[in-house]
């Protein structure tokens, strides 16, 4: 798990209080058992132990499971993860001047491989559980309207004037790329991460397949 994230996610929550050591020690806990186990699978028990607190300090900071888990994913997508993505992706992608729409996307997916390899327990624990919270897929996306969408349209108006993407809507086009990139994401670090995989040439076929699948016919 990437430093800089425990260390703001320590010190990042709703109400903007740096977290005691308890607490730091309880969601350190929860982030490592979620990813591994599953948040169904996971007691409040075996995070308590792992922590090396009572359970009952678990409630006395977080309600429920549930809240805990909300802890974990609200600050990181809506404070970090996507914050990041906003400012981060602003300086390598979207402030750059690409000769083609492929170069865009390459640069894109390196971007967010490196996201994940730096970021998988919390990226392992989003997937697993966003089909069983609305609260989690209320957060992404209202992230993602916030922050992604917008820097994208300018990208997209762009590749229409140059007429290499269909004329579709902007969120149309967003998540047919999404779609891609994240199945070929899912795959390689959670479904097989121990292939034997050849990243740059993987990277460069889905690349093809996008620039194919945005093509106007």
């Amino acid at each position: 798990m990437d430093e800089r994230y425990i260390q703001q996610l320590l010190q990042q929550h709703d109400d903007d209080k740096k977290l005691t050591e308890k607490q730091a020690r309880i969601l350190i806990a929860a982030i490592e058992m979620f990813a591994k186990k599953g948040y169904f699978a996971t007691s409040t028990s075996e995070i308590a132990k792992a922590a090396s607190v009572a359970e009952g300090t678990i409630f006395r900071h977080y309600p429920s499971k549930k809240e805990l888990l909300l802890a974990i994913v609200k600050p990181g997508v809506m404070k970090l993860a996507f914050p990041i993505f906003a400012s981060d992706m602003a300086s390598k992608i979207f402030d750059q001047e690409f000769q083609s729409l492929d170069s865009m996307l390459r640069t894109f997916i390196k971007n967010r491989m490196e996201f994940v390899e730096d970021n998988l327990p919390l990226v392992k624990i989003l997937l697993q559980e966003i089909a069983f919270h609305d609260e989690i897929k209320e957060i992404l996306g209202a992230a993602a309207h916030t922050y992604v969408l917008p820097r994208v349209k300018n990208l997209l108006d762009v590749c229409r004037k140059q007429n290499v993407v269909k004329d579709l809507p902007d969120e149309t086009l967003l998540r047919f790329i999404i779609t891609n990139v994240l199945g070929f994401i899912v795959t390689r670090y959670l479904v097989f991460p121990d292939r034997d995989w050849n990243d740059e040439q993987e990277v460069e076929n889905v690349v093809k397949l996008i620039i194919d699948g945005l093509r106007p016919s």
